[in-house]
C-alpha cells in the first residue's frame, strides 16, 4: 500500500494541471446558492492543510488524536478566497501540499502506526478506519488525502471548461 505522502503527491500531480485550465472567472462561480466556488474549495483545502500540518507534527509525540476543530465556513469567508487570483491560489495549494507530503514521509513508523485510543468523535471521515477501528496517525494522514480528493471531485472540470 502506498504511503500517504506518495498518494498526496500523485493527487497534486493529476489535479494541478487540470485546475489551471479553469479561468479565474470560472473559478469564482459557485455551482449553486450556498455552495463553494472552486476558489473557495481550494481555499478550504488550504485551511485544511494549515490545520493538518500542525496536527501531523504535534501528534507524533502524543498517544492521542485530540485536536481542536476549526470553523470552516468562517475561515473561507474571512480569507475572501473568492477575491484571490486563481492561478496563484492553485500554486500555493500545490506547493503547500507538496511540503505536507514531505512531512508525511518523515513521520517515523512507530509514531505513524501507534494506536490512538484517546480521540474525539471522528464525525465525517474519508478513509476507512483500520480493521480494529482504532485510529492511528497513518489513518489521519490517509483521511486528509481522501478529504482533499473528495473536494477536488467537487470541482467538476467538465462544467467549467
Amino acid at each position: 500500500m502506498e504511503r500517504p505522502g506518495g498518494t498526496l503527491r500523485s493527487a497534486i500531480a493529476r489535479a494541478q494541471p487540470l485546475l489551471l485550465t479553469i479561468t479565474d472567472k470560472q473559478a469564482s462561480l459557485a455551482p449553486a446558492q450556498g455552495k463553494w466556488s472552486p476558489k473557495e474549495i481550494i481555499g478550504h483545502l488550504l485551511d485544511s492543510a494549515n490545520n493538518n500540518l500542525a496536527r501531523f507534527i504535534r501528534l507524533q509525540s502524543t498517544d492521542s488524536l485530540l485536536f481542536e476543530p476549526y470553523a470552516q465556513e468562517e475561515w473561507v469567508h474571512v480569507q475572501a478566497y473568492i477575491e484571490t487570483d486563481w492561478s496563484g491560489l492553485v500554486e500555493l495549494w500545490a506547493r503547500y501540499n507538496l511540503h505536507i507530503a514531505r512531512v508525511m514521509d518523515l513521520v517515523p513508523d512507530d509514531a505513524r502506526s501507534r494506536q490512538r485510543r484517546e480521540h474525539r468523535p471522528l464525525g465525517s471521515t474519508y478513509a476507512p478506519l483500520p480493521a480494529d477501528g482504532i485510529p492511528t496517525l497513518d489513518w489521519l494522514m490517509r483521511d486528509y488525502v481522501e478529504h482533499l480528493k473528495h473536494h477536488l471531485r467537487q470541482i467538476d472540470l467538465a462544467l467549467v471548461r
